[in-house]
């Protein structure tokens, strides 16, 4: 049983619970990534985090965590709140134990899952879907706790989480070396920052000057927030895509953590955009036949932005954390519509049309080049107008494409708007 302590874990607890997890948690595979070193020019390397009994590096530290209960606490119960993955951790854990988990998720959880976390937890698990983020359902589970007692096993905020998150540093440092080399940077995805807190721990004191790039979504970048202020500070909104990252507040002790581990290594904060990790997805599956949910490709996707590989000496060994798999197949429409728009392949435009016979034709042969696609049309015809709206979207091969559309359109008849990402209308069509 690991020993329960309040101050932050050192290279010794990570230790413990490495030990701890052997006989439940399999070592994950540290795998040569020949796509991803062939499009940076690095030797990329990526620990499969996804291949984990849960699909994720979650159950690492709830099952630390829950080691380290009393008789007592374990009767009472635990509860927790997340966005999907630690929820699954601790389900699995708790089936393990025999110990009874309240477990509490947002709206906003993908079924998978939310299915996922009843399977793995069986009878031992209940599930209460509460709030539309992952805020909202801890607020939720802490009002459970004061309530019954249970002990909240917090996703990230908590000194055996670090300890257990940790392992994986560990094991990516013994499974380097045993192929006679260690990595020259680190690329770890950030949400709470439970991981590279552990992690930072580790590489401290083993690894020193080794770089790490921290990757956030940027629609989420409560760790860069978090350094900027000198401690942890809430941001206003997240976007929600990333949902196994998108944390408002990292947390006191991820945060202590890290910014006391930052001088021993070189730490970088990087934001990625989420189109490009929906790219990164879907080359992951397309080509390396591997399902990332969004935040298990958030390191992968941040080897693509110049900021990141260019800073790296060519041939760099790096190694990237594939946190995660629970990628719900019904979000895969959302993915590629997301990724083309990054890509600048997909735009989409509103066009008045003049009412009368012929219009269209004119724009399909005059204005819409030969390799352009409409994969939408909305068109509204108004009695008593010369011209009708039509909300049109095109899917082009190349995105310099687009330079010869709008010049087009500019010399047409007809009164064309683009519709930037930024605009309401673009996401209610998007």
């Amino acid at each position: 049983m690991v020993e329960r302590v309040e101050t932050l874990p050192t290279a010794a607890d990570v230790d413990r619970a490495a030990d701890l997890l052997a006989p439940v948690i399999p070592t994950t595979p540290l795998q040569r990534a020949d796509r991803l070193s062939a499009l940076t020019g690095l030797e990329v390397w990526l620990k499969r985090e996804d291949l984990t009994p849960v699909r994720s590096y979650k159950a690492r530290g709830a099952f630390t965590v829950l080691a380290g209960l009393s008789e007592e606490e374990r009767a009472r119960g635990v509860t927790c709140a997340s966005a999907g993955n630690h929820a699954q951790g601790v389900a699995f854990a708790c089936a393990r134990a025999g110990v009874h988990a309240t477990i509490f998720l947002p709206r906003t959880t993908p079924r998978q899952k939310r299915d996922r976390v009843a399977a793995l937890g069986g009878d031992q698990v209940e599930v209460v879907i509460a709030g539309e983020a992952y805020d909202d359902a801890a607020v939720a589970a802490a009002d459970f706790a004061a309530a019954s007692g249970a002990t909240v096993i917090p996703a990230f905020d908590h000194p055996g989480i670090i300890a257990g998150q940790a392992t994986v540093a560990a094991e990516i440092l013994a499974q380097s070396s045993s192929h006679g080399w260690s990595p020259d940077a680190l690329v770890l995805p950030v949400g709470g920052a439970g991981l590279i807190a552990g992690c930072l721990t580790v590489l401290a004191e083993r690894l020193p000057g080794v770089a790490v790039i921290a990757a956030e979504p940027s629609g989420a970048t409560s760790l860069a927030a978090a350094l900027d202020a000198g401690g942890p500070v809430e941001l206003e909104s997240v976007d929600p895509f990333v949902d196994g990252a998108s944390v408002r507040r990292v947390g006191d002790l991820t945060y202590a953590a890290v910014a006391g581990a930052r001088s021993a290594v070189n730490l970088s904060v990087v934001a990625v955009p989420e189109g490009l990790i929906c790219v990164e997805m879907l080359d992951l599956y397309q080509v390396d036949g591997i399902i990332a949910e969004p935040a298990g490709a958030l390191a992968a996707s941040a080897l693509r932005l110049p900021e990141v590989s260019g800073t790296l000496a060519p041939g760099s060994k790096v190694v990237v954390v594939v946190s995660g798999g629970n990628n719900d197949v019904s979000r895969y429409a959302d993915i590629v519509e997301r990724a083309l728009i990054h890509e600048g392949l997909k735009h989409y435009f509103l066009i008045e049309f003049p009412q009368e016979p012929g219009a269209l034709r004119r724009f399909l042969d005059e204005v819409l080049g030969p390799d352009d696609d409409i994969t939408l049309f909305e068109y509204t015809k108004r009695n008593n107008r010369e011209t009708g709206p039509a909300l049109v979207g095109i899917e082009m091969q190349h995105s310099d494409d687009l330079t010869g559309l709008l010049a087009r359109m500019e010399e047409s008849r007809l009164r064309v708007e683009k519709v930037p990402p930024d605009s309401p209308l673009f996401g209610f069509v998007s």
